[in-house]
């Protein structure tokens, strides 16, 4: 639901990542649709045509920008062209992202590694250029999607949540050190979203919402002052009373919430 969304938004231009689908294709077309000039990129660039098509009655204008944020040589190119025009847009929402769940007797470097070159390094490859940029002129708006997943421990997360629980850290020291500054930086948890990513969780996904109604969650976030934008909120203030527990009753409490496969059913299911 819309809360005092004024008809006209702070930002005439934004930059997604991961806008191809899911969360980033449903906050695309919102501030498109709201008259935002919205440079969306993704590595699936059909993905993005597919975006720009949607959103040709709308007020405002969809920019493919087909890339791969774990190459910093490809965001470097699109940072030079927005130099020599208009600059960063306004507002720059990360949220590309993977994820590969798996369990103990599964764990792998390479798949660890794989999936923090994305989540991880290539947000950072991408707030680089676009700290120096907002710092250079003292405004702009940044946004990174973390998680829920990053406040503690899951099951088959040990991977995926590192990486968000590593934004999430990385986003509060940065916080404090642009105290003082006009740069506006937020962190973005949601829950559980109905997404590819999400499909798949072999697990009960408990407040599942859908990629629009997070992105008006999202959207409702940038426009407040909060540091942290999350939801839903009931389901988020659950995790962070769990955040709070000693480990013995965090474990116990998950132990008997999440079933766990035997380890030879797991082999079997996941090949």
């Amino acid at each position: 639901m819309m809360r005092n969304i004024p008809s006209s938004l702070p930002w005439k231009t934004a930059w997604i990542t991961g806008a191809g689908r899911g969360i980033g294709e449903s906050v695309a077309k919102l501030l498109c649709h709201y008259g935002l000039t919205v440079y969306a990129s993704a590595r699936n660039s059909s993905e993005l045509n597919n975006l720009k098509n949607s959103c040709c009655n709308e007020l405002g204008l969809i920019v493919p920008i087909p890339m791969d944020i774990t190459d910093p040589r490809q965001i470097d190119d699109m940072m030079l062209s927005w130099d020599q025009g208009h600059g960063v847009p306004d507002l720059v929402i990360l949220n590309a992202g993977t994820h590969d769940p798996f369990p103990a007797h599964e764990f792998s470097a390479e798949r660890c590694s794989k999936l923090l070159r994305t989540n991880l390094q290539g947000t950072i490859n991408c707030i680089d250029p676009v700290l120096k940029r907002f710092i250079k002129r003292n405004s702009g708006q940044l946004a990174v999607m973390a998680s829920v997943a990053g406040y503690r421990g899951l099951p088959t997360a040990a991977a995926y949540g590192a990486s968000k629980a590593a934004l999430i850290n990385l986003c509060e020291a940065l916080r404090l050190d642009l105290k003082g500054t006009d740069i506006k930086l937020q962190v973005i948890n949601p829950g559980f979203v109905r997404t590819p990513l999400t499909d798949k969780n072999d697990f009960k996904m408990p407040a599942l919402m859908e990629p629009e109604e997070a992105a008006v969650e999202i959207l409702n976030g940038l426009l407040g002052r909060r540091f942290e934008i999350c939801f839903p909120k009931r389901f988020v203030y659950l995790l962070k009373f769990l955040r709070l527990l000693p480990y013995s009753w965090y474990f116990g409490l998950l132990e008997k919430s999440v079933k766990v496969e035997p380890e030879t059913e797991a082999v079997d299911k996941h090949g």
